[in-house]
């Protein structure tokens, strides 16, 4: 059959004209730039490694293209993956420009930051029990102060890249608010770790019983003599004679407490003639107050 150029030639001549026009319309277009924050993910983590090194959530991409294209363009359409299937211990780059970006037709990638992603894998360590510490906040009302604290439960089982595991001391318990209690504070709070890395092999809960007490009362004797404690007496000078000792405890203890309830001594067994400067010794009789303080701590000691 042969061939007619002229054989309809107004479609034909249509069709250019609309082609063309397309062509000057994307033409003219303005190309424009555009930044997208785009969450970072990690495919194909092999069950046996853990990653040891905070990644960063997020790359910033920055992307070209005409102004009709990236002005409807959604963040959701691109990509930021990093594929971990085929990698073993040890640190890792990742050069985000390897296609590790994912962006629609018409789109250019022109700056991801950062450019290059370090990741650390570790072989998973043993799950691990460790203590359960509350985070206590706060001071009770005037005149209470906080007594014993329990945490059910007090321990929990962790899990994560094994040198991490080996490190790690203790779990936390949310805030436990005791300011200006006057009664015990009982409260349920999460527990956590505070290594990103490590996680409860279950998510737990912790219930807290903190105890409200009587705070304290403190007191200072003055003029508690200083005994020598020595089989041979004679010849012995002490400088000063007497201490003050601070003593503290409950309101009722320290009360009933006296100079005569406390001894301070030095201790000279085994030693020969000379000049010393000795710490002081204090017991106390009554053993519901704890020594908080001497003064001085020490004296000057002249043997003959």
């Amino acid at each position: 059959m042969a061939y007619h150029p002229f054989r309809d030639f107004w479609l034909k001549a249509v069709s250019v004209a609309i082609a063309v026009l397309l062509w000057f319309t994307v033409a003219g277009e303005p190309v424009v730039e555009r930044g997208l924050e785009i969450p970072l993910e990690l495919e194909n983590v092999p069950p046996e490694l853990e990653i040891s090194s905070a990644p960063p959530d997020t790359v910033s991409v920055r992307v070209r293209g005409t102004s009709r294209v990236v002005g409807r363009l959604d963040s959701s359409e691109v990509a930021a993956v990093l594929d971990l299937g085929d990698e073993g211990p040890g640190r890792r780059l990742f050069d985000m420009f390897s296609d590790r970006v994912e962006v629609p037709p018409g789109i250019e990638i022109t700056s991801v930051v950062p450019a290059t992603v370090t990741l650390t894998l570790e072989r998973k360590g043993v799950p691990r029990m460790v203590p359960v510490v509350p985070d206590i906040e706060g001071e009770p009302a005037p005149g209470l102060a906080v007594g014993s604290i329990e945490t059910d439960p007090d321990s929990v089982e962790v899990i994560g890249p094994e040198t991490r595991l080996a490190e790690l001391r203790e779990a936390l318990t949310g805030p436990v608010s005791v300011a200006g209690a006057l009664t015990d504070v009982v409260t349920e709070v999460t527990v956590v770790v505070a290594d990103p890395t490590l996680r409860l092999v279950e998510p737990v809960s912790a219930r807290v019983v903190v105890e409200i007490v009587p705070a304290p009362v403190e007191k200072t004797l003055h003029d508690v003599p200083v005994e020598i404690q020595s089989d041979q007496a004679h010849g012995v000078s002490v400088e000063p004679k007497h201490v003050a000792i601070g003593v503290r405890g409950t309101r009722a203890a320290i009360a009933a407490i006296a100079e005569t309830d406390l001894r301070a001594s030095i201790d000279l067994d085994g030693l020969p003639p000379g000049s010393y400067r000795l710490a002081v010794q204090v017991e106390s009789i009554d053993g519901s107050v704890v020594i908080s303080d001497i003064e001085p701590s020490s004296v000057q000691v002249s043997l003959r």
